[in-house]
């Protein structure tokens, strides 16, 4: 397979499987179905559910600054968050593809080298990895028997060697990286000094406490976030603190998978609340109507944010 098809298939899947979720999950419940229960909607709950989500827009673009300061660079705020929202809603285009897009602004208008402003990113993605791995704890403790079983019914032997077989690699890759001065080699070296340093800018920040503040304060938002839509549909309310832990881990792992968790997410939710004895019509048409407002939301932030960013820093053009 050439880089050209693989590059391809990274695009089209994704479009492709979010296409295919949409269309089964609306084929489950009408569109009728969606607005009705969308009319019937506390927007009280759901006006408080979008402030949450961009309370954690706003609290990551500024911890992204603590990250940064430790590599030399004071980045305006402003470009911080725009940077942020545009991230999210390239995100829409290609999964992931928004981290490259929020390097890539920085270099163009903060003058931020790509590979040290992508090696921050990933070290925010490597602390909030861990902040997920804790809720996934939390929900562990709370639904024992059903995680356990799920795993168990999923997971064998055989995966065990696939990543004993991945760390050989890299090991051997390593090797390779260390001891030669060719010159594709030595640029590849060049970039993942770059990344290695934009991780370890962690632990040089001066401000700490303030980075794991606003990491507790976004992953907060989130669950308000999940909870304050689970508020705002009758036949939610009374869920237990468990159910919204799944629900809002497999959300979160959807909008990883698709295209910004189209058709995906409110699949997800489905097949979570579906454990708790939720109907399929109210679990899809609340996983719809949250998606549809976070989307509609991203949309406007991130467009506003990708027209205004060259207007704000008119100087740097």
């Amino acid at each position: 397979m050439n880089s050209q098809l693989k590059k391809s298939l990274t695009i089209l899947v994704p479009i492709l499987l979010s296409i295919g979720l949409a269309w089964y999950s609306l084929t489950k419940v009408p569109l009728e179905k969606i607005y009705l229960e969308a009319k019937k909607a506390d927007l009280s709950w759901l006006l408080i559910s979008v402030v949450c989500l961009n309370l954690s827009h706003l609290s990551r673009a500024y911890r992204w600054l603590f990250v940064l300061k430790p590599l030399g660079y004071d980045v305006k705020y402003k470009n911080s968050l725009m940077a942020v929202f545009s991230a999210y809603l390239i995100n829409y285009g290609i999964p992931r593809s928004g981290e490259v897009a929020r390097a890539t602004i920085l270099t163009k208008y903060e003058d931020v080298p790509f590979e040290k402003g992508f090696g921050t990113i990933i070290a925010e993605r490597v602390v909030d990895t861990v902040v997920m791995l804790g809720i996934i704890l939390i929900t562990l403790v709370l639904q024992y028997d059903f995680i356990i079983d799920f795993f168990s019914n999923r997971f064998q032997i055989w995966h065990i060697y696939v990543i004993i077989g991945f760390v050989i690699v890299g090991a051997l890759f390593l090797m390779l990286l260390k001891k030669s001065n060719h010159k594709i080699i030595l640029k590849i070296k060049g970039f993942l000094n770059g990344l290695l340093e934009g991780v370890l800018s962690v632990l040089k920040m001066e401000k700490k406490w303030q980075f794991i503040f606003h990491t507790i304060f976004i992953w907060g938002m989130y669950l308000l976030m999940f909870y304050a839509g689970t508020q705002a549909f009758g036949g939610l309310k009374s869920l237990p603190l468990s159910a919204i832990l799944i629900g809002f881990i497999a959300g979160s792992f959807s909008i990883a998978a698709t295209n910004g968790g189209t058709g995906g997410y409110p699949e997800a939710i489905f097949i979570a609340f579906s454990l708790f004895a939720i109907s399929g019509d109210l679990s899809r048409a609340f996983g719809w109507v949250i998606w549809g407002i976070q989307t509609l939301v991203t949309i406007l932030l991130g467009a506003l944010s990708l027209i205004y960013l060259p207007i704000y820093n008119k100087n740097k053009i």
